[in-house]
């Protein structure tokens, strides 16, 4: 799927690298039935114009922080066992990384279950991993993502760039506004994922708090739960900054203007 965004979007210049197939303890867990049975459902994809390096993911995330300390930024919008690998195989990457920037969890209740948000419940384990581990965190959760609720005014703003990548990013999003009406009974749906990518691109639009979140692992109710505590108490200090709030205005000119036909980046 990421080389077909990249072939979709002219990128012939960012590596993309194959990663874990599975999370580190459980049975994987996808959402055919909200974003299609290939995960880009909506759109009529041709063939990457590029292979993915032979590289590893883990591989590729190790050599790149290390060779680039304090300048690489993570922003995974997917389950976290990749990066919880590479924690493991190379501890000092924690050191050398400027920041993790995720979309996933949630403080005030998840969309899989009751308690857990989707890409932290895949794979709890190296979600806990990460949190674990010591560097600059942000969470970007269903508190923020559901506010960039795409409603049929966005709907026309991308419409009107009549664009290659526009016309897909449509596509898709009408596929997901279906599944996510007879999912949830909502009809707008929220783009979760660049929620992260406008906390680095744009930080003044994602208000945070810092926070102590841990990952719940054993409960038979919470499995996956972020458990976020903004209390500042003795001997427990915050290990981690946590989205609040969306400036949609900003975002949504951000968000818009990445897909003209002059954007050359997502």
């Amino acid at each position: 799927n990421a080389l077909r965004v990249c072939t979709l979007a002219g990128i012939s210049d960012v590596p993309v690298a194959a990663g874990c197939a599975a999370p580190l303890v459980r049975p994987l867990v996808t959402a055919p039935e909200i974003h299609g049975t290939t995960g880009l459902e909506g759109h009529a994809w041709e063939e990457p114009a590029a292979r993915a390096v032979p590289d590893h993911a883990v591989d590729m995330i190790v050599d790149m922080v290390m060779a680039s300390p304090g300048e690489i930024t993570l922003v995974p919008i997917g389950p976290l066992t990749n990066i919880a690998v590479a924690l493991r195989k190379e501890p000092r990457i924690a050191e050398r990384v400027r920041e993790v920037v995720m979309m996933g969890g949630s403080y005030t209740g998840g969309n899989v279950t009751a308690a857990a948000e989707f890409n932290v419940y895949v794979d709890p384990e190296a979600a806990a991993i990460v949190f674990g581990a010591p560097w600059p965190l942000t969470m970007i959760g269903l508190e923020v993502t559901r506010l960039a609720a795409a409603g049929e005014t966005i709907f026309e703003r991308i419409e009107s760039l009549d664009s290659p990548v526009s016309r897909a990013v449509v596509g898709m999003l009408r596929f997901y506004q279906a599944q996510h009406l007879r999912e949830t009974g909502v009809s707008d749906p929220p783009v979760h994922d660049p929620c992260a990518v406008a906390c680095v691109a744009r930080p003044e639009l994602v208000p945070c708090r810092e926070a102590y979140v841990e990952v719940e692992l054993a409960g038979r109710l919470t499995t996956g739960m972020t458990v976020t505590d903004f209390r500042r108490r003795a001997g427990v200090p915050f290990d981690a900054k946590v989205g609040t709030g969306l400036h949609l205005d900003g975002f949504w000119d951000l968000f818009i203007d990445s897909l003209a036909p002059q954007a050359h980046r997502f």
